[in-house]
């Protein structure tokens, strides 16, 4: 067997296309090195991380007290079971609670298992207290939950579905920012409403303050938990911890992953005492919360609840938008800069990929969502000297592939 360190980029790639599966539309280039902001390919070209593993590694990469965390830990034990507490994994579920609406968490490895298990407690909830009826799950159309059957059910793009019927039964979808459409898709049998504060793979689109407020007086209404999809825009993302806190609505339960653990896997299910209903043997994950994630997870929170981080980010992130919109503005491009915090969309209609590409080139890597819409995804940690790399190459790459 090869060794990878020793291997060209060339050879990476072939080996790849013929022993990796074909899921993504991979840019030609291996990363073998991160350092903050920056990354390095097997070539040994430097590059701009503003898409951070799509929002996880939000401390950038290699950050020194991560990884004594985990070396700390890799050294001490990396697993047992949940059959046997695990102590990071109970500070953890003590931070998160302490910093958010949650009495009660539950872990498990990624977004799509997070919001799995949301769906799946919220069910539990409704039965309980409701009667068997109450089974169905109301999401968003363009919005994107996860690649498992129930959570692609509940993603609202048809683009991920197809060819993986029969879906899930029980699922139905509402119009972002409709407050009318919400109230007639959330019926007798609806157990549970599901949003993203911040609509990620779908484009980089916000909940509405009047929105969100409807969509929890409904909820109250109705006898129906909400969910917040948190898992790309939570966990420090918008300078806030958490998304919603931008718009003062709390929901019943929370999905959080990416950015939670640096880049070691996990998940999490954040829930209040009244939709904590579990018991043993509903829900279970064998690599969920445990040592080695939970020690990151733990580092991280605390480095993200640190007084003046969050506010730190707010302002860069401020600074980062206003430029991003002067570019709009130099170029002629007619949507502004949608997003909070570090997570941005610049509408750029079809030369979207041509941006991307162009910016690789350069030495920035950006990515772009629906094929129009540019998505910056930065460290939190970024410089504004790095923003400012990072609009200059990305001013050369709009100058070479004008709007259409």
């Amino acid at each position: 067997m090869k060794e990878t360190k020793q291997m060209s980029t060339d050879q990476i790639l072939l080996d790849g296309q013929e022993y990796v599966m074909n899921t993504y539309g991979r840019l030609p280039m291996a990363l073998v090195k991160g350092q903050g902001t920056r990354v390095w390919d097997s070539d040994g070209k430097a590059y701009l991380d503003f898409v951070t593993g799509l929002a996880v590694t939000s401390l950038g990469h290699s950050h020194p007290e991560v990884v004594e965390a985990i070396k700390e830990q890799a050294e001490q034990i990396i697993h047992s079971s949940n059959l046997y507490w695990i102590p990071n994994q109970v500070r953890l579920a003590e931070l998160l609670a302490e910093n958010s609406f949650a009495d009660k968490v539950f872990f498990c490895n990624s977004g799509a298992e997070a919001n799995e298990g949301a769906i799946k407690l919220a069910r539990k909830y409704a039965k309980l207290n409701f009667g068997n009826h109450k089974t169905e799950i109301v999401s968003l159309k363009n919005s994107f939950h996860g690649r498992t059957l129930a959570t692609l059910t509940a993603t609202g793009q048809t683009k991920y579905q197809n060819y993986y019927d029969p879906l899930p039964p029980g699922f139905s979808y509402a119009e972002l920012n409709n407050s009318e459409e919400l109230d007639s898709a959330v019926t007798e049998n609806t157990a549970a409403l599901i949003i993203e504060p911040i609509q990620g793979e779908g484009g980089v689109y916000p909940v509405t303050q009047e929105f969100i407020q409807k969509a929890r007086e409904i909820c109250d209404q109705k006898g129906v938990l909400l969910i917040f999809d948190e898992v790309q825009c939570g966990v420090g993302r918008t300078g806030k911890l958490f998304a919603h806190e931008w718009f003062g609505v709390t929901p019943d339960i929370m999905s959080v992953a990416k950015a939670l653990a640096n880049g070691v896997p996990i998940g999490a299910v954040l829930a209040t005492d009244k939709a904590s209903c579990f018991q043993p043997g509903d829900h279970a994950s064998t690599f969920g919360g445990n040592f080695l994630t939970t020690a990151a997870a733990c580092k991280v929170m605390e480095i993200m609840t640190a007084e003046g981080f969050l506010q730190g980010v707010r302002k860069k992130a401020g600074y980062f938008r206003d430029k991003l919109q002067g570019l709009a503005d130099k170029y002629g491009l007619t949507e502004e800069v949608r997003g909070l915090g570090f997570i941005l969309g610049l509408p750029v209609g079809k030369i979207g990929p041509d941006i991307v590409r162009s910016c690789s080139v350069k030495g920035l890597l950006i990515n772009c969502v629906g094929g129009e819409t540019l998505r910056f995804l930065p460290p939190l940690t970024v410089s504004y000297e790095e923003i400012d790399e990072a609009i200059s190459l990305l001013d050369q790459a709009f100058g070479e592939n004008p709007a259409e």
